[in-house]
């Protein structure tokens, strides 16, 4: 009997083995389909036949985007316009969370169960009142006008509420006797107890700012002003789309997203580690 059980454990584990790897290599595949795209030829593009290895690797693609669109443009307006709302999100969601954690007010319940409720709403219902009224503040086609309207979300006031909460309110108290102002308490006690927290937030909301299209394609009219996102609508036209070019867009988009997880990846683990702890 037990050299049965120890033939099938080998099994067992080529089996769970066998597995993830098939789901690991079917989650890579649309990104490693992008990366032949990029580096085929506009004969293997448009051949009939889909490939995943291109009969001559042209490289030259990532020469000709820079030369066939302003995307050294494109790319400094994704990292103004997701930076500027990683640096907003990393100064107010944190404030606004403490408030909600350890200050207490008449109405607070409500207000964070109405600020909660937001998150219920799909981002299509709130456009039409935000491009309104990025409109008549004169923001339309300006870096206010894609990065103030997201300047907080309650996403990272929750998160940040969350971290804050098991902080001791003696230790908080015990600041308030000696003196410290509420500012001084959040910067000097609260501040330095949330690194982890926060860089999860900053890492979460650039690489989703990064990526974010609907709002600069509605927001944006002029080609200087567009990001990566919807400056690669470049390459597409009625009647012709340069795949290639698009997909090495996409390959330039994504290096700074994993550039990014790959430095700050500790960070994420150990605010995941807090988090189970609690």
């Amino acid at each position: 009997m037990s050299t049965g059980s120890s033939h099938r454990a080998p099994l067992a584990v080529f089996a769970v083995y066998g597995t993830l790897g098939f789901f690991v290599i079917l989650a890579l595949f649309p990104f490693l389909y992008m990366i032949s795209l990029s580096l085929q030829t506009d004969a293997d593009l448009f051949s009939g036949v889909p490939m995943l290895v291109p009969s001559v690797l042209q490289f030259s693609n990532y020469v000709a985007i820079w030369e066939k669109a302003p995307f050294a443009r494109f790319i400094l307006n994704s990292f103004i316009i997701a930076g500027g709302i990683t640096a907003l999100h990393l100064f107010f969601d944190p404030l606004v969370g403490y408030v909600f954690a350890k200050m207490e007010f008449p109405g607070k319940r409500a207000m964070f169960a109405a600020l909660l409720s937001t998150l219920m709403l799909p981002f299509f219902i709130r456009m039409i009142p935000l491009y309104i009224l990025t409109a008549k503040m004169g923001w339309l086609n300006t870096y206010q006008g894609l990065i103030m309207p997201f300047a907080m979300s309650a996403y990272g006031i929750f998160l940040m509420r969350q971290f804050i909460r098991p902080i001791p309110s003696d230790l908080l108290d015990a600041a308030r006797l000696d003196g410290a102002s509420e500012w001084r308490i959040y910067r000097s006690v609260v501040l330095p107890q949330l690194g982890a927290p926060m860089a999860t937030l900053g890492l979460l909301t650039f690489v989703f700012q990064f990526n974010e299209f609907l709002w600069p394609l509605v927001v944006v009219s002029s080609v200087e002003m567009r990001p990566i996102t919807t400056g690669l609508t470049l390459f597409n036209s009625e009647f012709f789309t340069q795949w290639n070019l698009t997909a090495t867009g996409g390959v330039i988009l994504f290096l700074p997203s994993l550039l990014l997880f790959v430095f700050m990846q500790r960070y994420f683990v150990r605010s995941v580690m807090m988090s189970g702890m609690k």
